[in-house]
This record gives C-alpha cells, structure tokens and sequence, in this order.
C-alpha cells in the first residue's frame, strides 16, 4: 500500500512538477535528522553553519534515481549537485550534467522514496563524505519534500509517476531512426544525407537541422540564402517519408528589426537585471536575451514563435542550450578584458598563468551571471539562480503548450537538452552533448532506468557520440543498444567525423541492424505506449524484478526493457562477446536481421554469450512473448504488415499489442489495445 507524505519547509517556489493536491504533514520529518553542519571554504578558512538532512546509511542499503546523472544506477557513493549544466565532458568526476531530477528511492533496511520539489542548487551527498550517510543540503530552506512508502521499489516508483503526471508521447514516426549533424548547411546537404541512406537501404524517419539552417542564429528564422524555398522543401522531404526535425535555442538574438527581438522587448517578455534592463549574454549568434519563460504570458508568447515553423510543414523540434548556457555576459566579459589588458607584456610565473586560463575559461556560465538576472514570476520577482534549474523546463512547457493550441489533434515532437521534473509532461530530453567513447555507450545505457524512474521515457543518447571520432566497431555497437531506445539519433559534432551509417565499409550491417528496429517496432511501441499510460518504466534493472536475487541485485550493464525482453549490450571494444546472468530461463533470441533468427533456451546462471558485430542478442522472459513484423525504410511502410510473433511460452499467455495511426491523441482509446495469444 502506498503512502505519500509531504513536508513543506520555508517558501517553497512551485513548479508545479506535482500534479496532484498532496496535503502537508505536521510533525517531525521521518528517516531524517537535521543537522548543522561546519563548511569550511578553502580561500578564506572561515567556517560557516549549513544545515542538512542526513540519513544513516546501512551497508546493504542501495540509492536509485535522479535521472540523468553520471556513474551507475546505484548512485551510491558519490556526491551530486542538482544545477544544470552545459557540460559536454561527462567523465565520473562531475557531480551535475543538464538536467535536475531530485527523485530517488533508498532501498535496504528501509525501503522509502524522496522527492525534493526546488529548482535551486542542491548538493545530493549519496555517502561521498561519510560512507554511511546520505546527506541533503539545499542553498535555501524553501522546498516541499515529499516521502514515498510503499510495498517495494517499483511500487514507489509508480506512485511517483502517478502524482507527477503521465509522461509525454511523441509522434509515432519519431520512433523512426533519425540522422543528425552540426555542419548540414544547406538543400542539398540534406538531400545527399537521404539519398545516402534510401540508396543503400538503410531505414530513416528525420533529419535533423541545427543551428546552420538558421539566418545569423535567430531563433524561428531560416536563412534564405541557403534554404530558399523552405516550406517546398520540407514538403519534398515528406515525399521521401522524411521528417524535418529544427533546433531552437534558448537566446533571442539582440538586432534591431529582428521581429522576435522588437517583440520581446516591447512587452517586457526578456529575463532582467535588479535595475530594470535586460540581461545580456552570449551564445551563438553572439549578444543574446533569455525569455522569461517561467513567466506565464512571456511562456505563451514564446511558444507562439514554433507557430512560423509549423506554418511550414514542420512537425517536430528540439530545444537546446536552456540551461541556459551564456558564453559570456556583457559585463563579466568587460571586467575579464579589462584584467587581461593589465596581464600586457608581464612575465606570468606558473600560478598567474593558471590564473589567467582559469579567468578565461570561467567566463562560461559562470555562477556570478546566474545570480544576475531575475525572472518575474507572474508578479513575483525573482532572481535566476534560484529557480535555474526551471529553465530548460519553462522552454518547453512553452513549445508544448503553444502545440496543444496550434495543433490541438496533432502530436508534435519535442524534446530539450535541459530538464526538470515536471518538464516529462511537455516533452522528451536526449543525454546531450556525449562523446565517441565506449564509457559513454554504457553511461547511456545506466541513465534509461533512472530517467525512466523520473517521468522520462522518450530518451535516448547521441548514438556514435556527438564529440571526438567514432569508429565503426563503436558505431555498431552503440546502434545495436540503441534499437531499444525510443529516440533512436545518430548525432556529431562539427570538425568531428563524418558518421551517417552509409559512411561506413560494413553498410550491409547497418542497413540490416536498424532494420530490426523497424521490425521489433510493434513491441517497443507498445511497450513505451503502455508504459506512459500506466505510469511505469520501460527499462528496469533486474533489481528491480528480481530483489531476492543477489546476483540481479548486483547488476547494471543489463536491463529489462517492457514486459517481455532482457537486453545485454556489448560496450567494449574489440570484445567478440559478454558475460551474462539469467535470473530465471530464458530464451536467447540472435538476429543477424529481422529475417534471420535463431533462438535457444537457457537455464537460470551465468553464461559467455558470443555476439558478433553484424548482429543483435537478447533475452526473451518465461511465459512472455514478442511481437514483430517485417522491416521497412520508413515507419509508415510497416504499419500494416502482419505480425508475427517471438515467445517463450509453455503453457498459455496473452500480450496486449498496442496499435494506433501515431498520430492523433485518443490514447486511451480500447480499440487501440489488440490482445495476443499463444498455446503451447
């Protein structure tokens, strides 16, 4: 039986990341002790009282969730800050990356959730300091805290989820494979992408456009010069079943004449500094302002913009650097210039160079700028690194709201780089700005379950990496996890090689490795569909299925994904295959591709599983089953090809297959939800 209490302590902002009307507690804070602790700063030796909430942690006890954060599914052990951040180095010694997800479960002697509801920085000590404390410590003491009882972890979970709201549902084409890259600059750059891969026969939904397609960086633009017929051409990419999918970033350019710039001025819709100016940042268009999109009417206004977009045939977009990430302020790029010029011609010793590297490196979203400018929200003013961790949040709360106006029977894509809890409602998020490294083929795979606990189903990561230099071993490996993953992206960064699939020698693998994520697409879309609707997860760690089982309790490089599947990817290089655990019997499944199976049946144990480059391996569950169909280049090509059907079943089963045409929003409509059944 579930429980949720709920504590509010000081001011609490709302964010409105709780959908349901939770009544306050009285009384003292359960699992919890307050404590005044003596932070000691390194410049100035002085001492300063900070209280925190600490929790006594056993040895057995093991801490899951908060979303999209580095090292493992149990996050035990390391500190983490929830602040987010523009920070494409995702290496184990950072403590935030961009989203804020202040959720997670402790499971052990005592088996609780917590949902800490602030968008300021909080410092999240999972038993860094002390190996046996969780210790809690937000900037302020204005927050509601929410505990969570229940009967085991994914009890928990679920009545999170419910009281948060049904996660976002995308359109069915943008389960498709997708291409993107910085540096598609034009027509015909797009044009030799598709026909890459529709000459090779290789599937794909979308290509994505950054930030080139845009006229000098302006938001809602496109530059006519090299997209001078825009609303033709994404009609002739409808023609070829291609989806364009447009980048939107948080800062409006400052240029007079600029219709979004005059707008946002005019009404007062732009973040401003305590004396009443508008704050000036940096990104790439150069000096920016930031929306107030946590302001209701600067929200709606904003959202209005995608209208220009959509006016031209296109039906999905991401939003990013919404941290938001500034380059530089106007006036801390003032100060910093006025120190270097001082530096002139001066013999620099070895602590004065570092100095001045560091002086210039922390330019970037620097904490001194958060705390410079204020939000008004509806009629509260307030400063922004109060409530940074709202932004990226607010950005697509507005885009999605604007949708459910503009385009009230049509599901649109969108999803952000930065997040809040709350944000799951309006829209996906993707892992950001990874790197070509096999640490980060199993980062992505660690993040889904944690996401997932969170709200955020539609995810996946920039498959191949988007910095450094993928090879093609890497590349097939990533894919081959990536098949799972609702948002299925090839993504790379400008100077960075060229990694579209037809790139490659072994084309033949991709083109029948992504064809079995056309062919599995009746599960997966199933099983994400299900999942959203019934407030669950669809990647789990077998802890979660298997908690009596120590050897499952112990494991993090496999997951269950829906109801049916095991999936163990391979994640190192030049490995010819894995190490595996099975909780129970199952059936090893081995697609070479959608039309070349092979199956066995294993007993419960440990096993070395071979798994070559040109083909896929997972697991099928006792008494469960696995719909699939035959592959197709586009997602619309295999909507009405029959199904047939994988399964480990030896007496009876049913499977609830969920069909619908992706694109309108009678989700709980009972004619979607077909039921299956297998004999044996």
């Amino acid at each position: 039986m579930s429980k949720i209490l709920r504590y509010s302590i000081g001011n609490p902002i709302k964010t409105e990341a709780v959908v349901q009307k939770i009544p306050k507690e009285k009384g003292e804070l359960p699992y919890f002790k307050y404590v005044q602790k003596m932070e000691v700063t390194k410049q100035t030796k002085d001492g300063k009282e900070q209280d925190s909430l600490v929790y006594k942690l056993n040895c057995e006890d093991k801490i899951y969730g908060l979303g999209e954060n580095v090292r493992g599914i149990n996050k035990r052990g390391w500190i983490y800050k929830s602040n987010c951040t523009d920070d494409p180095n995702h290496t184990e010694t950072k403590s935030s990356l961009y989203g804020a997800h202040n959720f997670f479960v402790i499971d052990g002697k005592e088996t609780f959730g917590v949902f800490l509801d602030y968008p300021g920085k909080l410092i999240l000590d999972m038993g860094y300091q002390r190996m046996d404390e969780l210790c809690i410590t937000p900037e302020e003491w204005n927050l509601d805290l929410y505990i969570l009882e229940g009967d085991s972890v994914l009890d928990i979970v679920k009545t999170f989820r419910q009281i948060i709201g049904r996660s976002y549902i995308p359109p069915k084409w943008a389960f498709g494979f997708g291409q993107s890259r910085w540096g598609y600059q034009n027509e015909e750059d797009i044009r030799t992408v598709v026909r890459g891969y529709r000459e090779n026969g290789i599937p794909l939904d979308s290509v994505y456009l950054d930030i080139d397609y845009m006229e000098q960086f302006k938001d809602f633009t496109v530059d006519e010069k090299h997209f001078p017929n825009f609303p033709e051409f994404v009609e002739e990419m409808k023609q070829e079943h291609i989806h364009l999918v447009p980048i939107i970033d948080a800062g409006v350019k400052i240029e007079e004449g600029y219709e979004v710039y005059e707008e946002g001025i005019q009404n007062g819709f732009f973040c401003k500094e305590q004396d009443g100016k508008e704050f000036v940042g940096a990104v790439w268009p150069g000096k920016v302002h930031f929306p107030d999109v946590l302001n209701k009417r600067a929200r709606k206004w904003f959202g209005k913009k995608y209208k220009y977009l959509l006016a031209q045939g296109i039906e999905g977009f991401w939003n990013d650097m919404n941290e938001p990430a500034i380059f530089y302020s106007e006036k801390k790029l003032e100060a910093t210039l006025k120190k270097i010029k001082a530096m002139e011609n001066k013999n620099m010793d070895m602590w004065e160079v570092f100095a001045f590297r560091d002086m210039v490196m922390g330019l970037s979203n620097h904490p001194e700028d958060y705390a410079s400018f204020y939000h008004d929200m509806d009629g509260t003013i307030i400063c922004h690194d109060k409530v940074h961790n709202l932004y990226g949040y607010g950005m697509t709360r507005a885009a999605g709201e604007a949708f459910e106006e503009l385009e009230p029977e049509k599901r649109i894509l969108i999803f952000s780089r930065s997040s809040y809890i709350g944000m799951h409602r309006y829209g996906g998020i993707w892992m950001g700005d990874n790197q070509s490294w096999w640490s980060h083929l199993l980062l992505n795979l660690k993040m889904l379950p944690s996401l997932n606990m969170c709200g955020f189903l539609y995810t996946g990561a920039d498959l191949g990496g988007f910095g450094s230099n993928v090879t093609e071993d890497l590349l097939l490996r990533w894919m081959a996890l990536g098949i799972f993953t609702p948002l299925m992206r090839n993504h790379a960064a400008l100077g960075t090689r060229e990694q579209e699939c037809y790139q490659f020698t072994q084309t033949e693998l991709f083109r029948k490795l992504i064809g079995i994520r056309y062919g599995m697409m009746p599960y997966i879309y199933s099983e994400y569909m299900k999942a959203a609707l019934n407030h669950e997860m669809l990647f789990l760690p077998l802890a979660f299925v298997y908690p009596e089982d120590r050897h499952a309790k112990e494991i993090e490089d496999q997951l269950l994904m829906g109801e049916s599947i095991m999936i163990a990817p391979v994640y190192t290089q030049n490995a010819t295959g894995r190490y595996i655990y099975l909780p129970e019997p199952m059936k090893l499944v081995r697609m070479k591709s959608i039309e070349e199976i092979e199956t066995e049946i294993l007993e419960q144990g440990h096993y070395y599983i071979e798994i070559a480059l040109d083909e896929v391996v997972f697991f099928i569950r006792p008494e469960k089953m696995v719909p699939y169909t035959e592959s197709g280049q586009y997602m619309e090509e295999i909507q009405e090809k029959e199904i047939k059907l994988l399964h480990f079943v030896t007496g009876t089963a049913e499977y609830k297959l969920y069909q619908d045409n992706g694109y309108e929003k009678d989700y709980e409509n009972p004619n979607h939800i077909k039921k299956l059944h297998v004999e044996n």
